[in-house]
Order: structure tokens, then sequence, then C-alpha cells
């Protein structure tokens, strides 16, 4: 990973390895969830530069003093309350258009992660 030590420094890179990550997608077009006309060596190359990518953003959080593990648990949770599951779950709505097509609002600050990797709201009852 070498050995930049400046804020500076790590962004850079994070965006040199964000950029070979979107190579690999730029002549692919819409792909299905899962990858399933890929080859191995084309998923295996994937998981790299998606590895590089993290590695350098925790190394930059690191460098910031930031905990990355509370960091991103703060996020689910204001975006839970920004994007409430009676509102939004199963929607790509933005909330605007969801609020003007409902007249309930939820407070719930629930929030999950599913089995299948998509990431949204809740109501907890999953």
């Amino acid at each position: 990973m070498g050995s930049s030590t400046t804020p500076e420094s790590v962004r850079t890179v994070v965006v040199g390895e964000v950029g070979e990550l979107s190579e690999i997608f730029q002549w692919k077009g819409e792909v299905p969830r899962g990858l399933p006309d890929w080859e191995e060596k084309e998923k295996r190359h994937l998981g790299e530069e998606l590895s590089d990518v993290l590695l350098y953003l925790v190394r930059l959080s690191d460098i910031c003093g930031i905990d990355l593990g509370k960091a991103a648990l703060r996020k689910l949770e204001l975006n839970a309350i920004k994007y409430p599951a009676s509102l939004c779950k199963g929607s790509s709505k933005k909330l605007a258009l969801l609020n003007k097509s409902t007249t309930t609002t939820s407070t719930n600050s629930n929030f999950y992660i599913s089995s299948d990797n998509e990431n949204g709201a809740t109501d907890g009852g999953e």
C-alpha cells in the first residue's frame, strides 16, 4: 500500500484507486447483480480493486483520527432518520416525491443490511 502519510497524499491515492475501479465497469454497461456473465478472473480483479479502495479509505480515516466504524454506523442512523422505512423501503423515488404521495411519516431510525446485500431502511420487523 505504500507509505503515504498525509491526508492529501492518501486522498490522491483513493481517487486513483476509484478510477481503476471505474475502469472495470466502463465498457460493461449495466451489469446484473452477482455478475453472472463475468469470468472468475474478472471478479477476482474487481475484488482486488475494491480492496484497494477500502484499504486506502481505512488508512485515510486512521491518518485523520476518524473511527470509521463509528462514523459508518452514525451515517446509517442519520440515513434511517432522513429516509424513513415507511416512506422509502422498496422505492428509488426521492423522499420529497414520497412525502407528497403519503400522509404518514415515521420517526423510526432502524435500518438493515439484508442478506442479499441491499442497503436500506426498515421498520425493524425483518
